[in-house]
């Protein structure tokens, strides 16, 4: 096996995720979860689909989940709605619509 071949060698375009991704990969089932956005305060959202539940990583290295089953919030979108009204969303939320809704939005800006 050559070395650019090795397992441990990097594929060329792939970045290390952030300390928040990486938090959030730890407390969630999926690898790869949805990046919802960074709320007012810094804290950045994640959605994991298969658990049904929202990591928040904040800027100093803390970390929660919150399963929507143990709120008041029974979609995402209210999930992201509370948020909205709490802290704000500095950036996102990526949520909802749909592929078309993208391209009018992005035609339409």
């Amino acid at each position: 096996m050559s070395k650019s071949a090795s397992p441990t060698s990097k594929s060329v375009g792939t970045t290390e995720p952030n300390p928040q991704e990486r938090t959030a990969r730890e407390l969630l089932t999926q690898s790869r979860p949805l990046f919802l956005g960074v709320d007012g305060e810094g804290a950045a959202h994640y959605w994991d689909s298969y658990e049904f539940a929202v990591a928040i990583g904040t800027t100093d290295g803390q970390a929660e989940k919150v399963q929507l089953a143990e709120t008041p919030f029974e979609t995402l979108a209210g999930w992201c709605e509370y948020t909205q009204d709490e802290r704000g969303w500095a950036v996102g939320p990526h949520v909802g619509g749909s592929i078309v809704d993208d391209l009018v939005q992005a035609v339409e800006a």
